[in-house]
């Protein structure tokens, strides 16, 4: 497991396109909203997307990916908390620990870091999912509410791009 790189973002963009099926990252188009997106990413110290490559070799295969972000607060002793969203394996490599190996190395970093909790969202339909973060040891503690808002970019001079 490491941090991405530029040059894995069509392949997690692959992984995050369909769970069900292996797509090939060369049919992926990366947008310039993508680029920003991954740009926005890499520059912020609370915020890590982490993939897990089949070897340490350049141009490696990318088995699996997730985002992870780290929000202060004043809970739990004003310690950050790790908030781990977009969690994909590769669908043809499924059920051979790489899933588990990549949770666990997610907590391990939230852990050294000095986060007090590690906390994830998942929809209501991945129950496949939801046995799996419950054998890892999450524990189902609140009910998650989302509110879809419109699509917008501020620039420096304080437009609206969509």
């Amino acid at each position: 497991m490491r941090p991405a790189t530029r040059a894995d973002l069509p392949a997690v963009l692959a992984l995050l396109a369909d769970e069900e099926r292996v797509v090939d990252p060369a049919s992926v188009t990366v947008t310039p909203a993508y680029e920003r997106a991954f740009a926005d990413i890499e520059a912020d110290a609370r915020n890590e997307l982490l993939v897990l490559v089949e070897s340490a070799e350049p141009g490696a295969l990318v088995l699996g990916c997730l985002q992870a972000t780290y929000i202060p607060g004043l809970g739990k002793g004003g310690a950050e908390r790790a908030l781990i969203e977009a969690v994909r394996i590769r669908a043809d490599r499924r059920g051979g620990g790489l899933g588990r190996a990549l949770m666990t190395g997610a907590a391990e970093r939230a852990h050294a870091r000095g986060c007090a909790l590690v906390q994830l969202t998942s929809n209501k339909s991945r129950t496949d999912a939801h046995r799996f973060y419950a054998s890892l040891g999450f524990a189902r503690s609140h009910d998650g509410f989302k509110l879809a808002l419109r699509a917008t970019r501020r620039g420096c001079d304080g437009s609206d791009a969509v």
